[in-house]
């Protein structure tokens, strides 16, 4: 795909969505970072109920610490892989409280430090709670830009690096949001919405689906 398919395509995604961002519900970093956590293979929709109610009750560093792993469970037995997903959690909170006064790190290094958190997850944070041009990838992102010839590649940090090449300065802040709206509600795994996707002359999938 050439520069010129690149931008437009963004510049479409832009227009339809000014300001998009994570489905996740968070008010506070550390917030986010618990959703990022309890998000791998799961929905947000799944995610947003368990979290609704924990952070009803416990929505700080401490207060979740204090929950330990016993108490948690009960607020994300309903979440895949709850038990090692607690376990990362408080473990989290343990080391944001001792090393870093009980705040989220705004850099990659201390973020991917914590468990539970991988390059995918510090992405997030770092694009969503403060502000970086960075770029996650998840399967929908991943699919996506395969399949329309975006940034194709093999695996995922391949089509990432791709990404921080070709996407230009002005749309990699949001790139990640539309990218990942766009997999999730249009170009779908199963039966992609190509008849309805307003990016469907600039893709270039072989098998589009009819109108």
């Amino acid at each position: 795909m050439n520069k010129e398919k690149r931008r437009a395509i963004f510049e479409r995604l832009r227009a339809a969505m000014p300001a998009p961002t994570t489905e996740l519900e968070y008010e506070t970093p550390f917030q986010l970072l618990v959703a990022v956590i309890l998000s791998a293979q799961a929905t947000d929709v799944s995610v947003n109920k368990a979290t609704g109610k924990l952070f009803e009750h416990a929505s700080s560093v401490q207060m979740i610490r204090d929950l330990g792993e016993r108490g948690l469970k009960p607020y994300i037995k309903s979440i895949g892989l709850f038990n090692t997903k607690a376990r990362n959690i408080i473990k989290t909170c343990e080391m944001l409280l001792e090393q870093h006064g009980g705040q989220v790190p705004a850099d990659r290094k201390s973020l991917e430090a914590l468990p539970g958190v991988g390059r995918k997850t510090a992405n997030v944070i770092l694009n969503t709670a403060f502000g970086e041009p960075t770029i996650a990838v998840d399967t929908h992102i991943f699919r996506a830009c395969n399949r329309t010839n975006l940034a194709p590649g093999k695996t995922v940090r391949q089509v990432e690096d791709k990404l921080e090449r070709v996407v230009e300065s002005e749309f990699k802040k949001d790139a990640h949001h539309w990218l990942i709206l766009h997999g999730r509600y249009t170009c779908t795994a199963r039966n992609p919405q190509c008849g309805k996707c307003g990016l469907r002359d600039l893709c270039e999938y072989r098998h589009k689906t009819p109108d």
